[in-house]
């Protein structure tokens, strides 16, 4: 099976080729990628814990899901398409923000995203896919922000960044109403 390829792109999020994921992570590349919260009607956010086979972060919690675009794919389209893949269900998106991060792991990886973040509503249960999720919970907004703080190691590096902006944008969507 030929290897998953990444959307290269310069600050602008303009596409200035591809390359495989690994090689891309390896030499720390600008690249396109994206990341879904997915909140209840209580405001909860769905978490996911990674799979203990993950190639880099097992077992810890992150955002509901994250992944990379395809060629030729919208932001919304892929974030779909991993939420069914890893989480079992579908619903709409919107896109929030995007913004880029640098995040260097201890095997040699990095991640350089330009990332696209998104959200949906959902309330039921996923149907978790095993070989990509280790398990998952809902977790309110403040208590995620409590839990990172006292327990760092325990979320992935891009989430703990991610989760900041992201709670920085339903604090000012809470103001503004």
């Amino acid at each position: 099976m030929k290897e998953e390829e990444v959307i290269l792109v310069n600050q602008n999020d303009e596409q200035i080729g591809t390359m495989p994921k690994m090689e891309a992570h390896e030499k720390a590349k600008l690249h396109r990628a994206f990341s879904v919260f997915i909140l209840n009607g209580h405001g909860e956010i769905m978490l996911q814990q990674r799979a203990s086979k993950k190639y880099h972060s097992p077992l810890l919690w992150t955002n509901t899901c994250c992944s990379h675009q395809r060629v030729g794919e919208t932001n919304i389209e892929a974030g779909k398409r991993r939420l069914e893949e890893e989480m079992g269900f579908s619903t709409d998106l919107k896109e929030l923000f995007s913004f880029i991060y640098k995040a260097p792991f201890n095997n040699g990886l990095t991640e350089h995203e330009l990332d696209h973040v998104m959200l949906g509503h959902y309330n039921d249960a996923p149907k978790i896919n095993t070989e990509e999720v280790g398990d998952w919970k809902w977790m309110m907004p403040n208590a995620v922000k409590l839990d990172i703080a006292k327990n760092p190691d325990e979320y992935t590096v891009w989430f703990k960044i991610i989760f900041e902006k992201f709670y920085e944008h339903l604090l000012s969507n809470i103001e503004a109403k």
